[in-house]
């Protein structure tokens, strides 16, 4: 189902599949900020990653001796979300652990999603619980595909990245398989903006694990129109538009976790990146959007 969250500056729409935002539009003119989703270059326009971020080496890992299953990303942004509760500016969501979940994610949990709008912001809370009676390992991130370019008329080739810190970080490369590599590789950044282009994507996702800055932007150089990400404590950071070219939209992607490594052979509890919670523990963790 998709429901509608209004205020003077922003509607915005997010259904109960994934909890996932489907749309962000400036209300003065009309301008859409976010991906629709429309299959001929991706289905999603913002899912939560859990509890997994990114890909499984063979798509299965071990608990305890036990092989389990997932597929890419996990089951969050696939599930179905019971609505919590809902007012004109803010709405949340949550999904509960069944026997189905207990078949490929041997944990009890509950994740509880909520969009919350304030002037030209939104701001996206993730509460993770651990229900069950053991230590429980999960990763979490955002998938968030923002239109680059924002104003019609404009290129991909007119947007950069615009960094709130001065970077000097290289990016860990993702094989074929969506396995991350041991060596950097050879996309630097350097300073507080990086110009974007299609062939950097190439090789899959940009991702780094030295990322200074908390706030990201997607600027023009032809027009004022932008839209930042800002999200604190996030210790790795992904950008991604599809590998073939020519995609209107670039993802911002704040994560805790990645994917498995290309040799990883070990026990799930062992994953690097991975976020811990004791019996009956809770985790909050936000990050903000704004537009403009």
């Amino acid at each position: 189902m998709l429901y509608t969250l209004e205020n003077k500056k922003l509607c915005v729409l997010v259904r109960s599949q994934g909890a996932e935002l489907r749309s962000i539009k400036e209300r003065e003119d009309e301008t859409e900020y976010l991906w629709d989703g429309n299959p001929e270059w991706w289905k999603y326009s913002s899912p939560v990653l859990f509890p997994i971020v990114g890909k499984l080496l063979d798509g299965k890992y071990t608990v305890d001796g036990k092989e389990y299953k997932l597929p890419g990303h996990g089951l969050g942004r696939i599930s179905e979300f019971e609505l919590v509760s809902r007012e004109e500016t803010r709405i949340e969501f949550a999904l509960k652990w069944t026997q189905e979940t207990l078949a490929v994610y041997p944990w009890k949990f509950q994740l509880n999603i909520a969009y919350e709008l304030e002037d030209n912001q939104i701001k996206v809370i993730w509460k993770i619980q651990n229900l069950d009676d053991k230590h429980m390992v999960y990763s979490i991130g955002s998938h968030g595909a923002f239109r680059c370019p924002i104003v019609a008329g404009e290129s991909f080739e007119d947007c950069y990245l615009e960094f709130n810190a001065s970077e000097d970080m290289k990016n860990l490369p993702i094989d074929s398989k969506g396995q991350i590599q041991h060596e950097y590789g050879d996309q630097a950044v350097k300073g507080t903006k990086l110009p974007l282009n299609y062939e950097m994507f190439k090789k899959d996702a940009l991702v780094y694990d030295a990322q200074q800055s908390d706030t990201v932007s997607i600027c023009s150089t032809k027009s004022d129109k932008k839209v930042t990400v800002q999200a604190k404590g996030f210790p790795y950071w992904g950008y991604w538009t599809p590998d073939r070219g020519g995609a209107p939209f670039l993802c911002i992607e704040p994560w805790h976790g990645h994917a498995d490594y290309v040799d990883f052979q070990g026990d799930f509890k062992d994953r690097e990146g991975s976020e811990t919670l004791a019996p009956g523990e809770e985790n909050i963790i936000s990050y903000t959007i704004t537009i403009g």
